[in-house]
């Protein structure tokens, strides 16, 4: 029911603001938020994070459905600045919000003086009523300066970024991992001009929740969704799982355990004085390292933890 919940909101709040729209008294005060939704820099700015609503008890129960749950490699050193990884995207990164965007499966008593923000695309924060629930989360936008802001706040303040994006979406199926890596040089970048450690995670069972229809390339499915992605920014996977009453059709997730592993950080080299920008040899080492650890994760749980897996994980861009 809690996952239902959640998944009815991204929809909910946008007919909750129609409906309120029916009523010409409250014109005046549904001005005044849009406004002020628009206006709202919170998402770049550190967001308004409450942690009491990380710590409500819904979360707990959106966590047992699947469930999920949160394996620790090492532990990170809370005087430092971490950027966390997190493979696959899966369609909704159901795995990335649960164990980083709630409390649901203890991230802080796991990682004691991690201050954590899961990245979102901006376009999240445009729907009505739902991103003050997100901001409460901690939950930022992806933009440079989000990231800057956060990662230079002090020790210990941390970001996820889903790597892979909404190109990764595209080929999420049950029993396959095919990862958008290799061409994502920008968090790594970021990592060295910020002295942030990298993180990689992956979450096992994240592309088990959703089937999607046939989009391989040159399907007229698959140009819609590239062309989108090129005007929007996003893109829209055609997916379905299940209802809250059938097991056939709705979009419900699937009720598949969710295992999401924590690797080791690794440190990145520091830019010379008169140096502004890290060079291309040195974005390939550390994404080399970066890849290995992620593949070395895989390797380690994936006859435990993918048991029906289709094939070996694969770095597909």
């Amino acid at each position: 029911m809690a996952v239902g919940i959640w998944i009815s909101l991204f929809f909910g709040s946008i007919l909750l603001f129609l409906y309120l729209a029916t009523f010409p008294i409250l014109w005046p005060f549904l001005i005044a938020y849009v406004t002020y939704m628009l206006l709202d820099k919170a998402p770049e700015n550190g967001g308004r994070r409450f942690e009491s609503t990380r710590h409500w008890a819904i979360w707990k129960y959106f966590a047992a459905y699947f469930p999920v749950k949160l394996i620790k490699e090492q532990d990170l050193d809370p005087k430092k600045n971490y950027i966390l990884g997190y493979h696959p995207h899966g369609i909704i990164s159901m795995g990335a919000f649960a164990n980083f965007a709630t409390e649901a499966t203890d991230f802080s008593k796991v990682f004691p003086g991690i201050k954590l923000s899961l990245l979102t695309l901006v376009q999240n924060f445009r729907f009505p009523f739902l991103r003050d629930l997100t901001l409460a989360l901690g939950v930022c936008g992806v933009s440079r300066k989000s990231c800057e802001h956060i990662l230079s706040s002090g020790p210990g303040h941390s970001i996820v970024i889903v790597i892979g994006g909404a190109s990764e979406s595209l080929s999420a199926r049950p029993g396959i991992v095919d990862l958008i890596l290799r061409k994502r040089l920008g968090f790594i970048r970021l990592a060295i001009k910020q002295q942030a450690s990298l993180v990689p995670v992956f979450s096992f069972g994240e592309n088990d929740l959703y089937d999607q229809v046939d989009n391989t390339e040159g399907t007229k499915i698959h140009s819609i969704q590239k062309k989108m992605q090129a005007i929007f920014g996003f893109t829209m996977p055609m997916f379905h799982a299940r209802g809250i009453f059938n097991y056939d059709v709705g979009i419900i997730p699937f009720r598949h355990e969710i295992v999401t592993v924590v690797g080791k950080p690794i440190d990145v080299p520091k830019l010379e004085k008169d140096q502004t920008e890290p060079t291309q040899e040195q974005l390939l080492a550390v994404q080399a390292e970066y890849i290995q650890e992620l593949q070395d994760i895989y390797n380690k749980y994936k006859d435990t933890y993918a048991k029906d897996r289709k094939r070996e994980l694969r770095i597909v861009d």
